[in-house]
């Protein structure tokens, strides 16, 4: 792996810069290194090796009050602090500084960030799952928004690319709304989550309960470990048991010997030259020296994620672009789009009092959507539709604690033995890309750097809580009808950001006065600036987006080295 000093000469020049080392960053690393151009990756914050992950073998005890979230991470973190996770001593060296890195919100927003090599691929949920040919044409169907440039069909064989080079366990269920992959063997459920999958399939006509599709190994797989059923991966996995940049894809890049990373370099803005009408080069803020160094290359890929290339393309303004790079559509911006959740329902379970499961499965099981897919499921209050996750468990000792008083053996006992089972489920509902939610520059509040910060003004509308009251009630009918005894509805309203799903904000489309990109991810008037993130999202389905962002990453850099060689970047 080669390193640039922050020492060096100011002009560097590389076939192709990466903006980002997350997950769309780390495949545009690999599949460009691999192809043969000489890479550099561009990372705002710290270096991290794989394996160098500092909480990931401490056990809870071991912290500072037994991972109790300590004041210092509230103070210099508070916006980080909504989710109640992401600050714990085990995670938050993972998450930015709100100090060091404000933005501020019009209305509330929360966006969970990570400076590091590997971003939110350390940290992310690994769930996985393919948007379905239902999901590219929704736009066009309703008349919502813009049309998707491109269908399923373009994106299904970049889908299988890397599900095979990532590893992504699953079921194959030939269901519609949510097409198979190229899985390893999947987890198992557990008793009571199998006896709930077969009691919804009786009494909602054939309704699925499938296991989760998640990007943890359950065999070895390109050099990685099998996981070890720990549920620490927020961590950092040292065995390198699920997918992150730092244990799959930017080691692939670094054997290609061709990528060059550069650490704790802020990406400021992308030169554009009026004459080539092309980019460059970017501009870089060195992060520890405050140093301006500029870096240049034939093709530039913006994977920094939705927020943080959408606010590159709105700093790089020029006589051509005065709205930001590529925005002549005046979409640069707007579309913001998050996924709603935190509504579902739990219940308990008075059977299977003699079974227990084995380990921590880092994975749930997933009902697919089954509202808005056809004829028979279609909804009068609400278009667009949901998916649950959830798990099923048995209740631990600390049922005992407002029982404390009593003694003896037979209380020990009691708190030996685990309580009852209990099944739970959340769900995860679509919002629609509505111009007016957006993010814009603001220049009165500066970070550490002295640059502009993002001001938010986004909100949920009509469809999605017309959604989410069904989403409550679907809830409580699948887990009463599943026998569950005492089920609990929950509905705890979060503000957009909190499922960390942000995307939208450069859309792909047809049309460059309607969209920030074509259906490659090519700014519309700056081809050789690709953008691949969260940020190029026309829509954004129910399902978690990851496997998508990786799928077009892969095909807008297949794309990208055909067009060098044609010589038409």
């Amino acid at each position: 792996m080669a390193t640039i000093s922050v020492k060096s000469k100011k002009q560097n020049t590389f076939d192709a810069i990466v903006i980002g080392s997350g997950i769309s960053g780390g495949w545009a690393a690999k599949e460009l290194a691999e192809k043969g151009l000489k890479t550099l990756v561009l990372e705002r914050g710290r270096d991290v090796k794989h394996g160098d992950y500092p909480t990931a073998l401490t056990d809870s005890w071991e912290f500072e009050g037994r991972n109790r979230i300590l004041p210092e991470a509230v103070n210099r973190q508070a916006k980080q602090h909504r989710t109640g996770y992401t600050t714990s001593p085990a995670s938050a060296h993972w998450f930015a500084d709100d100090i060091d890195s404000p933005y501020s919100e019009d209305k509330r927003f929360d966006w969970m960030r990570g400076y590091h090599v590997g971003g939110r691929s350390l940290t992310w949920g690994r769930q996985s799952y393919r948007f379905s040919e239902q999901d590219f044409e929704a736009n066009a169907k309703e008349g919502i928004a813009i049309d998707w440039p491109i269908r399923y069909g373009d994106l299904a064989p970049w889908y299988d690319y890397v599900e095979r080079f990532s590893g992504i366990s699953g079921t194959i269920d030939g269901l519609p709304q949510l097409p198979d992959g190229q899985f390893l063997p999947p987890m198992e459920m557990n008793c009571l989550e199998r006896d709930v999958k077969r009691r919804v399939a009786v009494s909602f006509g054939g309704r699925p309960i499938i296991i989760g599709r998640v990007a943890n190994l359950t065999q070895s797989h390109n050099g990685r470990a099998t996981c070890q059923y720990r549920n620490r991966c927020i961590r950092g996995c040292p065995y390198g048991a699920y997918f992150s940049s730092n244990a799959a894809t930017l080691p692939a890049g670094y054997a290609s010997g061709n990528l060059t990373l550069r650490p704790f370099s802020i990406v400021n803005s992308i030169s554009y030259d009026e004459e080539k009408k092309r980019a460059i080069g970017v501009k870089v803020i060195d992060a520890e020296t405050s140093e301006v160094i500029e870096y240049y290359a034939k093709v530039i890929f913006s994977c920094a994620s939705a927020v943080a290339s959408t606010f590159i393309l709105m700093n790089s303004v020029s006589d051509r672009f005065p709205r930001g790079l590529g925005n002549d559509s005046g979409e640069l911006g707007h579309n913001l789009m998050d996924h709603h959740f935190k509504v579902g329902a739990a219940g308990i379970s008075e059977e299977f009092g003699d079974m227990y499961f084995r380990g921590q499965r880092p994975n749930g099981i997933y009902i697919p959507r089954f509202r808005n897919i056809d004829r028979q499921s279609m909804r009068k209050d609400y278009v667009r539709g949901f998916g649950y996750q959830g798990s099923a468990s048995r209740t631990d000792w600390a049922r005992g604690i407002k029982e404390l008083t009593a003694f003896g053996s037979k209380f020990k006992a009691d708190m030996i033995a685990p309580g009852p089972w209990r099944f739970g489920i959340g769900a995860w509902g679509e919002c629609l890309p509505y111009h007016e939610n957006r993010l814009f520059l603001n220049p009165k509040l500066r970070d550490k750097w002295g640059q502009p910060t993002v001001t938010f003004d986004c909100e949920w509308k009509a469809n999605e809580y017309a959604m989410r009251k069904d989403m409550k009630v679907s809830a409580v009918e699948m887990l009463e009808a599943a026998g569950l005894k005492d089920v609990t509805p929950f509905d705890d309203v979060s503000a957009p950001g909190m499922c960390i799903h942000e995307m939208g904000t450069a859309r792909m489309g047809r049309d460059p006065k309607t969209s920030v990109l074509n259906q490659w991810n090519q700014v519309h008037a700056v081809p050789n600036v690709f953008v691949t993130d969260g940020a190029c999202m026309t829509s954004n389905s129910c399902v978690n987006p990851s496997l998508t962002y990786m799928a077009l990453t892969a095909r807008a850099c297949d794309h990208a080295v055909s067009e060098l060689k044609k010589q038409n970047l």
